[in-house]
């Protein structure tokens, strides 16, 4: 039996007095997504922001759920890619893990969806524009995993998990050092001093703020990037600088 869309959008506004209600098109794509039936309680606390429970006591947010879906996600990505990278040492399988439950990666995949759309936020949380949290994202996506868990059990759990890995994964980087260590390595193998990173702008509001930052070698800049956190701008800074060879550029012109 099909749940009608005045169902969905009751269960989802009970209560609140946020401007922007859930998109009820948008839960059932999530809710389809994720394989969990779109009469789910559990869907509806995974898509439950804390700030939404805060208004609305009777409410539960997600970060539960979220706390489970970090393991089970863990767990079904180890999993895949033990099967997919056979000849991969415990290194390499690691380091891609880490890249494709990021934060970041993680959010882009929220982001691909427009998974926002379908959440609930309380009035205060909407006013402070923290939809496009890269980190209230991330853990939106671990709860639902945790539904889709509960709701359906391993096996589909790892199904969805599968779709995560394939967006985030990226062949050609798989298992890759990240570009910080990468930076640092052949920086050390020419015997110089480690990279420094300095922040050079920060914008934007508090809640959206982007952070410009330079790599340094020596007190030269080898290379610049931005990013919603200061981690990820100095990773995109240390790429810049092993992309464009400016790092190599310095090294001629310095080293004897």
């Amino acid at each position: 039996m099909s749940v009608a869309d005045d169902e969905i959008e009751s269960k989802l506004t009970a209560g609140s007095q946020a401007p922007r209600p859930p998109s009820v098109e948008r839960v059932r794509s999530v809710a389809t997504l994720f394989e969990i039936p779109v009469g789910s309680d559990l869907l509806v606390e995974a898509l439950t922001h804390p700030s939404y429970a805060h208004e609305v006591p009777e409410a539960k947010d997600n970060q539960r759920l979220e706390f489970l879906g970090d393991a089970v996600l863990g767990l079904c990505v180890s999993d895949a890619l033990l099967r997919r990278f056979g000849e991969a040492q415990e290194g390499q399988l690691t380091r891609t893990r880490a890249q494709i439950v990021s934060t970041q990666a993680l959010s882009d995949f929220a982001r691909s969806m427009a998974l926002s759309e379908a959440m609930r936020f309380g009035k205060g949380a909407e006013q402070t524009d923290l939809r496009e949290s890269s980190k209230i994202l991330a853990d939106a996506v671990e709860a639902l995993i945790a539904a889709c868990y509960l709701e359906s059990g391993i096996a589909v759990a790892r199904r969805v998990c599968e779709r995560i890995i394939d967006a985030g994964l990226d062949p050609g980087r798989a298992g890759a050092r990240d570009p910080k260590s990468e930076l640092q390595e052949k920086v050390q193998a020419l015997r110089l001093p480690a990279p420094v990173y300095r922040i050079v702008q920060q914008r934007g509001p508090a809640h959206r703020t982007e952070f410009v930052v330079e790599a340094l070698v020596s007190g030269r800049s080898v290379g610049r990037g931005t990013g919603r956190s200061r981690r990820a701008a100095e990773t995109a800074a240390a790429e810049k600088a092993l992309a464009e060879g400016n790092l190599d550029q310095y090294v001629r012109e310095v080293l004897p």
